[in-house]
């Protein structure tokens, strides 16, 4: 089967309250990969440890005689690429002082003939809009989200009404050697759109608003959409930065 045609947008911008920008963004139309990553916020060098992620894994890649033919493959391409981020992450934290600590969250899909193969680590998102339902694809390795899988709360808005921050996080790349990696798979559709995203965006604009713009801005361009999505995080407070990458299907 020939490979669908894609239009990719991407971009970041530091928020209303940030002095620095620590997320990262790295699309590859020709790889047909993309990769969000979020320097965890308070880590020290963040912005370098989200950099770094998403070089490595654009690096893996590019190294590889040729891309992944097959969702197999494709899974652990991505498996391989996000622990090789965690390695060189590590190493740099271990051999420069000023870089210890640091960390980031990432997710990262790559586009086949007609699927994507997607993995992350943290609370970085990634979202299908498909006849008008929005899907949230990944699962946040957050503290939020484990209290309620573990049944303490209903939601998620319940355990944040109670306290609970959103913003810490279980798993990330740099804090241990060894890191779960999250991998999917998901077939495509024509008309599929998928939004990558750091918390900058989901934390503040609901899953409702997110789903209600995404719908709103089919028939325009992607870049006019991330824009749009932009202005909504800074209309929700602007508290973080955010980063966001589009992928529309045809």
């Amino acid at each position: 089967m020939p490979d669908r045609k894609l239009e990719f947008a991407w971009m970041t911008d530091t928020g209303r309250v940030r002095t620095l920008n620590e997320d990262t963004v790295k699309v590859y139309p020709d790889m047909r990969l993309v990769v969000v990553a979020d320097g965890i916020g308070g880590s020290s060098a963040g912005e370098i440890a989200s950099g770094l992620a998403a070089q490595v894994i654009g690096d893996c890649y590019h190294a590889r005689e040729h891309l992944p033919k097959t969702r197999e493959e494709a899974r652990e391409a991505i498996r391989q690429a996000v622990l090789e981020a965690n390695r060189r992450i590590c190493d740099s934290s271990r051999r420069t002082a000023r870089y210890s600590g640091m960390g980031t969250t990432v997710v990262t899909g790559y586009i086949g003939p007609d699927w994507m193969v997607f993995g992350h680590v943290g609370d970085s998102r990634l979202y299908l809009l498909r006849d008008h339902q929005l899907y949230q694809l990944t699962r946040d390795h957050s503290l939020i989200q484990e209290v309620v899988d573990q049944g303490f709360f209903p939601t998620l808005e319940d355990a944040q009404r109670y306290g609970i921050r959103q913003n810490i996080l279980t798993r990330g790349l740099g804090s241990n050697e060894e890191v779960g990696v999250d991998v999917g798979d998901i077939n495509l559709a024509p008309d599929d759109t998928f939004l990558f995203c750091t918390d900058g965006l989901s934390g503040m604009v609901s899953d409702r608003h997110l789903q209600k713009a995404l719908i709103a801005h089919r028939e325009k361009n992607l870049e006019t959409l991330g824009q749009h999505l932009i202005k909504l995080a800074y209309q929700g407070g602007g508290a973080d930065n955010i980063t966001l990458a589009l992928i529309r299907v045809y």
